[in-house]
């Protein structure tokens, strides 16, 4: 059979220094039109991995016609080197722009270079596509020394869940709760001073009057201190009790503020008692601003009929009626409730501030995705992290770690491929979600021949195919064991279907072939191209393969 590919290859080799010129030669034949003329063409086809080719773009116009050429990495699957400045030819009122690209590949395979498009004046004209050859670059074995391979080391196993991180949120978030026990939620004990302050204020005026009998003041000469606590005292209990400005009057304004609420009916305290009072609070003025020195015993019987008054005037307050029992229990329950929702206002706010100075933490430390997925859940990120399992599937056998076990599946031999085929034994796991999936197959042959490599693989990628995938890029290699059995890595790009999704999602595969005499093993792999987990997980399964071939 005749190889046409061979012979388009040989003749774009011979040709390709003079293949830019004959396209260059050939446009010029439609440029004496008066319509926009479009050529393009590569200097070479052929080349080595990293080798970089010319893409040019000619385009004959009018002085007076607008020209955008394409920019950006549109020429994928190759990558632009570099866009080079744009060249004018002037002749015979036209103008011929000549636009060059340097592209390059570092992967060998064949690669077609796409059409490219030009738009001219609003008017989209598109070059000619282009098959590219990247070949590898061959190895001289004998001019570069060659080593054995290295021994297996045992390596201890990295335990993928993050206990260290784990165990600090926990304390952190266990050392957040006891702050806010012991700051804000705990029953604090009182002081004394507390204590006083919750009395009642007759209580709390007679405790105080008491301590300033057992005070030192009169035995220190200090009356000034006395007296300003001991009208201190009882005018604090009048504004709390009565319910009268005291502490901001004046003695003839207290006095005639009590006077009223006697006259009022509110307040039922005689007149001897307000007419004391005034005494007293005389004497405090002249002993406060006269410099005044009474006698001990009269200081002492004016905290004496201080008591009396307080006493007298705590009789002389009506008893409160049941509304204003009522209002007076709705304030300190709405006090309470205030005091309690205080309290989950400053938890809720530290424990936020909490949280999102953590989360800003490990954004910047792991990265915004891995967070994410941490958090809310990632399926081939929960295969990368969980046990993974070393199992021999089939006969001949292929040893392998995945993460999950893969199943025995059911596979019937056609009778047209009876006559072939012995035995095949087929072992899967496919992820619900997304394309990430892992299987094996091994098939004994009935005649003790080589397979068909190239027809088994064919075969998988018209299954691809067969499954709505579409745009499938092919590149091979050879692959190599961890017991240094050499087989075939097919694997590439496309649009894949996904159960979860109506349109096509783009993915990668690698098949995996190893072959032999009566018999022929293979590994098959999908997953999403974005989901670097499952890249991850892709390598660490190709780094675990071993086949017998015995």
């Amino acid at each position: 059979m005749i190889n046409f590919n061979y012979i388009l290859i040989s003749c774009f080799s011979f040709y390709k220094r003079n293949l830019l010129l004959c396209l260059l030669l050939a446009t010029t034949i439609g440029w004496s039109q008066s319509n926009p003329k479009v050529a393009s063409g590569v200097d070479i086809k052929d080349i080595k991995i990293g080798e970089q080719i010319n893409f040019t773009v000619n385009v004959r116009i009018d002085s007076i016609d607008q020209v955008t050429f394409p920019e950006g990495q549109s020429f994928a699957p190759l990558e632009m080197v570099e866009s080079f400045a744009t060249d004018t030819i002037p002749e015979n009122g036209k103008l011929t722009l000549i636009k060059k690209y340097a592209l390059t590949q570092f992967d060998s395979g064949t690669y077609t270079l796409p059409q490219q498009k030009v738009i001219i004046n609003q008017k989209i004209f598109s070059t000619d596509s282009v098959n590219i050859y990247v070949n590898t670059i061959p190895v001289d074995t004998i001019a570069q020394q060659l080593f054995d391979i290295k021994d297996i080391i045992n390596v201890e196993k990295k335990n993928s869940f993050p206990w260290f991180w784990t165990l600090v949120i926990i304390g952190s978030i266990l050392i957040l709760a006891g702050l806010l026990y012991f700051f804000i939620w705990r029953k604090k004990k009182l002081t004394e001073e507390e204590k006083v302050a919750l009395l009642p204020p007759y209580d709390r005026a007679m405790l105080e009057l008491k301590k300033l009998e057992n005070s030192k003041y009169l035995i220190q000469d200090e009356y000034k201190q006395y007296y300003s606590e001991l009208t201190a005292i009882v005018r604090s209990y009048l504004e709390e009790d009565v319910h009268i400005s005291a502490l901001e009057s004046t003695t003839d304004q207290l006095i005639e503020k009590l006077e009223m609420l006697k006259d009022a009916g509110n307040l039922k305290l005689d007149g001897d008692t307000i007419h004391q009072f005034k005494n007293i609070l005389q004497t405090s003025d002249l002993v406060k601003f006269a410099k005044s020195k009474p006698d001990t015993s009269v200081a002492e019987q004016d905290r004496k009929a201080i008591e009396n008054i307080v006493t007298k005037t705590k009789d002389a307050i009506p008893p409160p009626t049941e509304e204003e029992l009522l209002q007076r229990e709705e304030y300190l329950e709405e006090l309470e409730r205030k005091k309690h929702r205080n309290k989950i206002i400053i938890t809720v706010v530290i424990a936020a501030s909490v949280l999102i100075i953590s989360t800003v933490t490990a954004v910047s430390y792991f990265g915004f995705s891995y967070v994410k997925d941490t958090i809310l859940g990632h399926p081939t990120k929960e295969l990368l992290e969980t046990e993974w399992i070393s199992s021999t599937y089939g006969y001949p056998p292929i040893t392998i770690e995945t993460p999950k076990v893969l199943i025995r599946q059911e596979f019937e031999i056609t009778p047209e491929l009876k006559a072939d085929i012995k035995e095949a034994q087929v072992f899967m796991y496919k992820s619900s979600i997304g394309l990430f999936s892992v299987g094996v197959s091994s098939i004994t042959l009935t005649k003790p021949v080589e397979p068909d490599t190239e027809l088994s693989i064919n075969a998988v990628l018209q299954q691809f195919e067969a499954q709505g995938a579409k745009n499938i890029i092919t590149k091979t290699e050879e692959f190599t064991t961890v017991g240094a059995v050499k087989g075939i890595k097919t694997y590439g790009t496309g649009k894949f279907s996904v159960s979860e999704s109506k349109d096509l999602v783009n993915g990668e595969y690698a098949i995996v072939t190893f072959g032999g005499k009566g018999f022929q093993q293979q590994i098959i792999l999908t997953w999403l191209e974005e989901d670097m987990y499952a890249k991850e997980v892709v390598d660490r399964i190709l780094s675990t393969i071993d086949v017998k071939t015995e």
